[in-house]
């Protein structure tokens, strides 16, 4: 089963290795228009959106990644989609490689967000999901410059270009490989390419079977490589991610069955993927000799889950959710935290009202405070 190293006394806090990660940046150097890479089936269509699974893996599969590079390309997955405007409905981080499951909405219709008189200010707003107020401010006086000058029509452009590189899959998944390569090879003290040159990608309808089975494959890899034994313990991929109380992950999930988007709960997505993921993941074995062909989840592991139609204990629910909380995080009743917060007061924002939030997993009075996150569990 995988765990997690354990960490060195003298290994820095996982925030302060992730710095470069979570930085926002001023114009990034690959944030430019893009058509090489291979022939791809793209979705044209009347259709409001399209899902596609995207495989990108290291030159040559030889280089791998730490507990750590899995977590800094999963927060770059997730902060390029929300910039992008792409949706993940599922992925998973392995050592050499990722996959994805991506919904790309109509540009057409997503760009409209940023039209009329206020258009341009919810641009900006939206920006600052990836650059710096410095950046930002900055480009607000180039744009009021060239307006002054007479040239509203260069200015327009410049504000255009901004704007191709939202609902681009090619895009979204380049600039992902970049940002993460210039992070990896400065932490690693590495030169040259980091993956190969181009990303897998297949077309799959947006719904049905089609898109639950393809979710399941991404979610069952860990599994199916004899990391662990259920996808629930393998920290970097969408499922184990919903089940640690992601809301995003969730959601992406319910997409990919067809749920209510925040049916997680309500409308029994969670246990319905997990007894999908237990259906389609059970070892092969050859009836002669029992030797396994293909690793994966074992019959009496699924036989147990079908019976149970999914469902998991309020206990282990807990112990999912501290599992993929990190050190620093604190846990208690309702007044424990609030002490502790009260004593850290400065460390949080001032529209932070309260520090204890419920663990509505629990049926015991679990509180926590999740904003001190400083090293992975073990």
């Amino acid at each position: 089963m995988h765990t997690s190293q354990t960490p060195d006394p003298q290994t820095p806090p996982l925030e302060e290795q992730l710095v470069g990660v979570n930085a926002k940046t001023g114009l990034y150097p690959g944030a430019r228009s893009w058509s090489g890479g291979r022939f791809r089936i793209l979705g044209k269509g009347p259709l409001e959106s399209y899902c596609y699974h995207v495989m990108s893996r290291t030159c040559g599969g030889e280089v791998f990644f730490d507990d750590v590079e899995k977590e800094a390309l999963r927060r770059v997955l997730w902060r390029m989609a929300e910039f992008s405007g792409i949706k993940i409905v599922t992925y998973c981080i392995m050592g050499n490689h990722f996959h994805l499951l991506a919904e790309v909405p109509h540009r057409a219709t997503w760009l409209q967000r940023f039209e009329g008189p206020q258009g341009e200010a919810r641009l900006f707003d939206h920006l600052r999901i990836l650059y710096s107020r410095a950046y930002l401010g900055l480009l607000r006086d180039e744009l009021s410059d060239l307006r002054t000058r007479g040239m509203p029509v260069l200015a327009q452009q410049k504000l255009e270009a901004l704007k191709k590189r939202f609902c681009d899959l090619s895009l979204f998944v380049k600039e992902v490989k970049e940002r993460f390569s210039r992070w990896f090879n400065k932490r690693r003290g590495r030169r040259g390419a980091l993956w190969m040159d181009r990303f897998k990608s297949v077309l799959v309808e947006g719904k049905g079977e089609a898109l639950r089975t393809m979710a399941a494959y991404i979610d069952l890899n860990p599994v199916r490589a004899g990391l662990v034994k259920d996808p629930k313990h393998y920290r970097w991929c969408g499922y184990a991610e919903a089940l640690g109380g992601s809301r995003r992950a969730q959601r992406g999930l319910c997409k990919a069955q067809s749920k209510p988007v925040d049916g997680w709960k309500t409308a029994g997505a969670a246990e319905a993927y997990r007894c999908l993921l237990h259906a389609e993941g059970r070892e092969v074995k050859i009836a002669q000799n029992e030797q396994v062909v293909r690793r994966g989840v074992t019959v009496e592991s699924a036989r147990a889950v079908l019976e149970e139609k999914g469902k998991l204990s309020p206990a282990e629910l807990v112990r999912l959710r501290v599992r993929y909380f990190t050190d620093g995080v604190v846990l208690g009743s309702r007044e424990f935290v609030e002490g502790i917060f009260e004593a850290h007061r400065q460390h949080f924002g001032p529209k932070r009202k309260k520090g204890a939030r419920r663990m509505v997993e629990s049926d015991a009075p679990f509180y926590t405070l999740r904003q001190l996150r400083l090293q992975p569990l073990g």
